[in-house]
C-alpha cells in the first residue's frame, strides 16, 4: 500500500539530500525517523507496571537533584 504525502518544499529538499543514492525516498525517511516510536509501547505495559516505571523515574529525578544540592552545598 502506498500513500500520497504533502512536503513543503524544504522539507522535500533536506530527504533528498540526505537519501542514499540506493535508496527510495520511502526508504530514506524510515532511516531518518528512526526506528521504533515510543507510542509502539502503549499496549505493552499495563497501568500498575506503567505507574510503576513512572514513580521509579520520578524518585530518580528526586535522587539527582538530592544529589546535585548536596554537591552545590559543599562548595558555598
Amino acid at each position: 500500500m502506498s500513500h500520497q504525502v504533502r512536503l513543503e518544499d524544504d522539507v522535500y529538499e533536506r530527504i533528498k539530500a540526505n537519501k542514499r543514492d540506493d535508496e527510495s525516498f520511502s526508504d530514506a525517511v524510515g532511516r531518518l525517523i528512526g526506528g521504533r516510536s515510543l507510542r509502539d509501547l502503549r499496549d505493552v505495559f499495563d497501568e500498575d507496571q506503567v505507574t510503576e516505571i513512572r514513580d521509579a523515574i520520578e524518585q530518580a529525578d528526586q535522587d539527582d537533584c538530592d544529589e546535585v544540592r548536596d554537591v552545590a552545598e559543599r562548595f558555598d
